[in-house]
């Protein structure tokens, strides 16, 4: 019996990777939506899954994808071919013919002359490593740029990175449970211990999403585990949440440099929404660490919590500083692109439908907060203040330009 692919399942049976139905009912205008390829080998997600683009097809829009995106993830060429979707065979053809192009990762430096005038982006940023080049860029192209760090609900949730921050807090610890083994030149400990010998000590800075799944994965191999934030709420809630199975303390210094003294791992997750991630662990600290420990900082990609870290990558992951091994990859949810890619798809497919209805991405922003608070260029102007102050360029609120019809 032949097996069947997760498109011909959704065909079929109607199932499909989206968390709330959408209806079939054709949207106001048709988009033209390119998914390229990833530039970097690292990075092994896609935006849309084929069930993905079989909705948007439905519904009246066009997409397009670069030759081979999806391989990575599992999904080759056929499979968004039967959902609808057309085939571009170079980044240049699919940028010239996307209106709106959906990306994971920015688009990366040789990209920047693929843009066309008046385009819309809708990708992650990576607060942490953007650039002063690629912001002008895209100012000057008439860009609207939409970052995953930050779209926001009505409720003050980041619904795009809370589901990538929960991959990536569960993958951390299977991370840093791996490099814990001789061969990896950690300790040669088990995370959880066994019988008569006693467990790691796990201790995971921050109180957030990230903070939370590695929480609740360290408990699941059976680690003694540590929760440090300087928010006294965060830390009573994480605390009920996981049944006191956890020990937390406050986020100072004093308190950090003692438990990274008795720490077997150490996961980096302190962050704040929308800007560059605090540096809460000196140098000095790590020194104090015990030889063979790891240290995965999972929000690199914001700029690192540690002061040692320095960004990695999946095809050469981790460095030793101070007999400390150090794991700073920033995209880690690559490395389970399949669950990634589904969930990006199931978080991005229904905005773009909204877009569609709304008539257009100008459209949109009135309608959709979302993707309002999302915008970090828009009509020619920056429209963050933190990036305005990170590289000390003017900014206007995007409130503002929308009501003024610029």
């Amino acid at each position: 019996m032949e097996l069947m692919n997760p498109y011909q399942v959704a065909q079929q049976f109607g199932l499909k990777t989206l968390e709330k139905s959408e209806e079939l009912s054709g949207s106001k205008v048709s988009l033209k939506i390119g998914l390229p390829r990833e530039s970097s080998a690292d990075e092994r997600r896609i935006a849309v899954t084929p069930a993905g683009v079989s909705l948007l097809k439905a519904n009246g829009h066009d997409i397009y994808v670069e030759t081979a995106a999806g391989q990575d993830s599992g999904f080759p060429d056929q499979d968004f071919t039967d959902g609808g979707a057309t085939i571009a065979w170079s980044a240049q053809e699919l940028y010239k013919r996307s209106e709106i192009i959906l990306k994971v990762a920015p688009p990366a430096e040789e990209e920047y002359d693929y843009l066309q005038q008046g385009q819309a982006v809708i990708s992650a940023l990576h607060l942490g490593h953007t650039t002063e080049k690629f912001l002008r860029h895209v100012i000057a192209k008439n860009i609207t740029g939409i970052g995953y760090e930050f779209i926001k609900s009505p409720d003050n949730s980041f619904p795009i990175v809370r589901m990538m921050h929960e991959i990536t807090g569960s993958m951390a610890v299977q991370i840093a449970a791996h490099y814990l083994e001789n061969n990896q030149d950690g300790q040669g400990i088990l995370l959880g211990g066994i019988s008569g010998v006693p467990p790691a000590n796990v201790v995971i800075l921050g109180a957030g999403i990230i903070a939370e799944y590695a929480a609740r994965t360290a408990l699941g191999y059976g680690a003694q585990v540590y929760v440090m934030d300087n928010d006294l709420a965060r830390l009573r809630h994480l605390e009920n949440a996981l049944d006191r199975r956890i020990i937390t303390t406050m986020a100072t210094p004093q308190y950090i440099s003692s438990a990274l003294q008795v720490a077997d791992v150490v996961i980096g997750a302190a962050m704040v929404e929308g800007h560059r991630a605090p540096c809460w662990v000196t140098r000095s600290m790590v020194q104090g660490m015990k030889t063979g420990s790891v240290i995965v900082d999972a929000v690199i990609d914001q700029g690192g919590c540690i002061e040692t870290s320095r960004q990695t990558c999946h095809s050469d992951p981790v460095f030793t500083e101070y007999g400390v091994v150090h794991y700073c990859v920033p995209n880690i949810p690559s490395n389970a692109a399949r669950t990634a890619t589904t969930a990006l798809n199931n978080l991005l497919v229904p905005f773009l439908l909204d877009i569609g209805d709304a008539g257009g991405i100008r459209e949109a922003l009135w309608t959709n907060v979302s993707l309002r608070n999302g915008t970090y260029v828009y009509k020619n102007q920056l429209t963050k203040k933190a990036l305005a102050q990170l590289f000390d360029m003017p900014y206007r609120d995007i409130e503002m330009l929308i009501a003024s019809r610029l």
